[in-house]
C-alpha cells in the first residue's frame, strides 16, 4: 500500500530528525560547559590583571615617594608627568645645548584635593579606575584634572589601595587608549573628540 510506504518513510525521517536533535542538544550542552569554563578563566585573568595593576601602582607610588623625600600629599604636575612618561620628563628637565628659550606655558587650574569629602553613594566601590573615570568624564562633558577625578571617585565610594591615588589615576588613564591627556594631569575621552569632529 502506498500509504504504508509513506508512513514508514515519514517514521524513518522522524527518527532521524530526533536523533539529529539529540546529537545537537548534546553538542550544545558541551559548548555551554566549555563557555562556562572559559568565562571562569577570563574572570580569573581579570582578577590577576587587576591585582598586577594595583601592585604596579603601589610600586610606582612608593618609588616616587621614596625618590622625593620632601614630597607633599598632592603630587605636582611634574611628578604626574614623571609617573606617566619617565623619558619625556627627563628630556624636558635636562639642560639642552644650543636651546632657544621658549615662552612659558600658561598655568592651568589645578583643583585641590578635598579632605572633607563625604561618600554619597557606592557606585564606584567595585569598579576599576578606567571604568569609573569614563563615567565621570561623560557626566562632566569636559576634561578633568586627576585631583577632581580623585575627589569625585571618593564621593562615589571608590576605595584606593596605593599611597598616592592621584598618580594611580594618572598612570591608569595615560596607558588606556580611551583617554587622552589634554594638559598636565588633565584627561579627556578620545571618543568625545571624535564625536565633536562629526
Amino acid at each position: 500500500m502506498p500509504n504504508e510506504n509513506l508512513i514508514s518513510t515519514l517514521e524513518q525521517s522522524l527518527r532521524q530528525s530526533r536523533a539529529a536533535r539529540t546529537r545537537l542538544a548534546a553538542r550544545l550542552a558541551e559548548l555551554e560547559a566549555e563557555a562556562d569554563t572559559i568565562r571562569a578563566e577570563i574572570a580569573e585573568m581579570d582578577m590577576l590583571a587587576g591585582q598586577t595593576e594595583a601592585a604596579i601602582f603601589r610600586l610606582l607610588s612608593s618609588v616616587l615617594v621614596s625618590s622625593n623625600a620632601a614630597s607633599t600629599p598632592m603630587p605636582s604636575d611634574a611628578e604626574l608627568e614623571a609617573a606617566m612618561r619617565h623619558d619625556s620628563f627627563r628630556s624636558q628637565v635636562a639642560p639642552r645645548q644650543n636651546h632657544v628659550a621658549q615662552s612659558p606655558q600658561p598655568r592651568h587650574h589645578i583643583p585641590p584635593l578635598r579632605a572633607d569629602i563625604e561618600v554619597k553613594n557606592d557606585r564606584f566601590r567595585d569598579r576599576t579606575i578606567s571604568y569609573a573615570a569614563t563615567i565621570l568624564l561623560r557626566e562632566a562633558n569636559e576634561p578633568l584634572h586627576v585631583n577632581e577625578i580623585y575627589n569625585r571617585l571618593l564621593e562615589g565610594g571608590f576605595v584606593f589601595t596605593g599611597n598616592n591615588p592621584t598618580i594611580s589615576i594618572a598612570v591608569s588613564l595615560n596607558r588606556n587608549r580611551r583617554f587622552r591627556k589634554v594638559a598636565p594631569g588633565t584627561f579627556d575621552m578620545v571618543m568625545r573628540e571624535a564625536s565633536q569632529a562629526i
